[in-house]
């Protein structure tokens, strides 16, 4: 009888000093757990925990009603951007199924796998979209993708109504819901 193995499939991350992340990762099953905002502010948590931990540059970010897009660029020669990113997921997620259980025990049933080894999912199962950038045109495109996202999903008909993104960081000065790193965007 052959013994049931779990194959795990590996993304290649690429841990090049100097190289800013597009990264994208998405809620399991594409559910929208993002829409609330306790969830959104858990997930501001995690991030400012994780930057301070791996001492990275928040540049860009969007919180979508099912996935996130954020624009880092990690300070130190050596980092593990898989690292970070668990971090940035873990935090928030161990956050929701904590208050699922001791508030909502029936909304866990949104999170279910049905697999003995992890009965929760509150992320999609995989590493999501980890893009390396060099260039600074790319840097500037990436930016506009993120911000532009909820137009593009008719969430909104100007980037600026988005709360969760940092367009108004950028372009109106308002440093809410998440302070970005102004100071080391290299393209001023």
């Amino acid at each position: 009888m052959q013994e049931d193995r779990f194959i795990k499939k590996k993304c290649k991350r690429y841990n090049i000093p100097g190289h800013a992340h597009e990264l994208t990762f998405s809620c399991y099953r594409n559910q929208k757990f993002l829409l609330s905002d306790r969830t959104c502010q858990w997930l501001i948590g995690s991030i400012e925990k994780a930057r301070e931990k791996h001492n990275f540059s928040l540049w860009a970010f969007v919180f979508m009603p099912d996935h996130v897009h954020l624009l880092i660029k990690p300070m130190d020669e050596d980092y593990n951007i898989s690292n970070i990113l668990r971090d940035i997921k873990a935090d928030a997620a161990r956050k929701a199924v904590k208050y699922l259980k001791e508030n909502n025990p029936s909304g866990l049933s949104k999170l279910s796998t049905s697999q003995n080894y992890r009965k929760n999912r509150f992320w999609q199962k995989g590493g999501g979209y980890d893009r390396n950038i060099t260039k600074e045109n790319t840097l500037a495109d990436s930016v506009r993708y993120i911000h532009n996202n909820p137009v593009r999903k008719e969430l909104v008909d100007e980037p600026g109504k988005w709360y969760y993104s940092s367009y108004n960081c950028w372009y109106n000065g308002i440093n809410k819901p998440l302070r970005i790193d102004k100071e080391t965007w290299p393209l001023f």
